[in-house]
């Protein structure tokens, strides 16, 4: 190291205001974003989406065309309930989320 110069810095915030965000909805503020992206990720991996696209990295052969429209819906249906002001209590339940 030169002249007491650092290689490392310490990042503020990150995983500690991550925390703080998920204290809203213990709090009576209603769920979060990251409580939607949460579940929308919890049902990628439930469908297999999530290691289909891995299979598709690693090897090159395409991903299935329902499995990619499946990851698109739910992404869209994350992004939709995300930008609900309030987010419903019930955002986790299937009625908002397409059918796999």
């Amino acid at each position: 190291m030169q002249g007491g110069m650092r290689m490392f810095e310490v990042i503020e915030g990150g995983r500690g205001q991550a925390v703080q965000m998920d204290d809203r909805s213990e709090k009576g503020r209603g769920p979060s974003r990251d409580d939607v992206r949460q579940e929308a990720a919890r049902r990628l991996s439930a469908s297999g989406c999530h290691l289909s696209r891995i299979r598709e990295f690693a090897t090159g052969a395409p991903m299935l065309a329902s499995l990619k429209y499946l990851s698109l819906q739910i992404d869209f249906a994350a992004e939709t309930l995300s930008r609900l002001d309030p987010i419903p209590e019930d955002f986790r339940a299937d009625g908002y989320w397409p059918a796999v």
